[in-house]
């Protein structure tokens, strides 16, 4: 991979233009719902990455919890699934970097070094070449953050205790913040699928490392960092619940999305 992973889907899962791109985040960003008390910020973030016109309203209700305090994050580590490359364990790429049309991400070169200390992480740039997962998440962090590393992973064949292993390396403290990228379930009906994505939600809400791919096609690295938060005693939270029939697509066939964010307990 080049010293830039460039930009692979945009102009198709979100707006090309800059100037476009900032706009729509900015306002999925103001329609998101607020918490009626002050929440604390989160530690850890579970969203979906769709295409913006089907998820971004979702990914958003948990990216608007970062505006407070947000200039404490300095570092994401972000986790989604390998869709187009086989892969055992956890992939980072060799890129120093990650663009975006608003502009390049610096890759945390240290916390990746120390992530290849582990023998589930392996250096793969054609699992993070045109991986989507992840990139769609970038355009919201670099909109919210003004200034962090990326310490990017893709998942694959990896069990849950070995992607908490990873989470916990890198668990840092407010420096750091973990973000999850997953879709719900996948190609069901409006009906069957409002049913299968409010039991995975319950799954995630009761911290038990138990989905499966029929449930999220990031269930692998989900559940990691299910095992890991419950370790720490974080308080699980639902955010959005929806599917792309509520808000772009057509009922027949659907794609499931949920936004979750995880906090310290209140004292």
């Amino acid at each position: 991979m080049p010293a830039v992973r460039p930009a692979a889907v945009a102009g198709m899962f979100y707006p090309e233009s800059p100037r476009v791109l900032e706009a729509q985040i900015h306002a999925y960003l103001a329609q998101a719902p607020r918490p009626t008390e002050p929440a604390a910020r989160p530690k850890a973030l579970i969203v979906p990455h769709a295409g913006y016109v089907y998820s971004g309203p979702i990914a958003a209700a948990a990216y608007a919890r970062l505006a407070a305090g947000c200039e404490e994050i300095r570092r994401v580590v972000l986790l989604g699934p390998a869709h187009r490359v086989l892969l055992h364990g956890l992939g980072v790429p060799s890129a120093d970097s990650f663009a975006t049309p608003l502009g390049e991400v610096e890759v945390a070169r240290a916390a990746v070094t120390r992530a290849l200390d582990l023998p589930q992480v392996s250096e793969s740039d054609r699992a993070h070449a045109l991986e989507h997962s992840l990139e769609v998440q970038l355009p919201f962090l670099q909109t919210l953050l003004p200034k962090f590393h990326l310490v990017p992973f893709a998942v694959g064949d990896a069990t849950a205790a070995q992607v908490a292993e990873v989470i916990e390396l890198l668990w840092g403290g407010a420096e750091t913040l973990i973000v999850i990228s997953s879709d719900l379930s996948h190609y069901h009906s409006y009906d069957q699928a409002c049913a299968l994505d409010r039991s995975s939600a319950q799954t995630v809400m009761s911290l038990s490392p138990t989905l499966d791919h029929s449930q999220a096609c990031g269930a692998l690295p989900i559940n990691g960092l299910l095992t890991a938060v419950r370790r720490r005693g974080l308080r699980p939270e639902l955010l959005d619940l929806r599917n792309s029939g509520d808000t772009a697509g057509d009922r027949l066939s659907v794609v499931g999305y949920g936004s979750f964010v995880f906090s310290e307990a209140r004292a």
